[in-house]
């Protein structure tokens, strides 16, 4: 399978894998025109950063964009609004949440998180009339932390 990506500006780098047999793509960080380059990431702020790119994902599929290992367990930044649909045909952005106690500066051509391309199961949502869902599951209506921490 090809996903084609377009360059939305001239310095926008293409995603690439690592290795051979990555499941995530690297995507870096592209300045926008006109602006510094370095781009902060402050204690307890959240900042889109710009790819410069934008990715024609097939149908049924969904690009997904994931934490950098390294990024969020050294700079403890995550990655939030994670899901790049098959309809959507804008630039592709990355929405870094700084959750540590240091600024972060990022800089055209950084990594900044990593792209998984990724198969959908749509299916149609039915309501039903009455809650015999999941009846005779040993797990019951137990919620956050009902199975204890063996």
């Amino acid at each position: 399978m090809k996903l084609k990506v377009f360059r939305m500006r001239d310095k926008a780098k293409l995603p690439t894998r690592a290795h051979d047999g990555d499941a995530g793509m690297d995507l870096y960080y592209c300045a926008p025109e006109g602006r510094v380059n370095k781009t902060p990431i402050h204690p307890g702020e959240t900042v889109l950063l710009s790819t410069g790119i934008k990715a024609q994902v097939p149908r049924d599929h969904m690009l997904e964009i994931k934490n950098k290992s390294s990024i969020a367990a050294k700079k403890q930044l995550l990655v939030g609004a994670c899901v790049v649909d098959s309809g959507y045909d804008g630039e592709i952005f990355v929405n870094l949440h700084n959750v540590g106690k240091q600024t972060h500066w990022f800089s055209h051509g950084d990594k900044i998180a990593q792209g998984v391309l990724m198969p959908v199961n749509l299916c149609e949502v039915v309501e039903v009339s009455e809650d015999k869902l999941n009846q005779g599951s040993t797990r019951g209506t137990g919620a956050l932390g009902s199975t204890g921490n063996r």
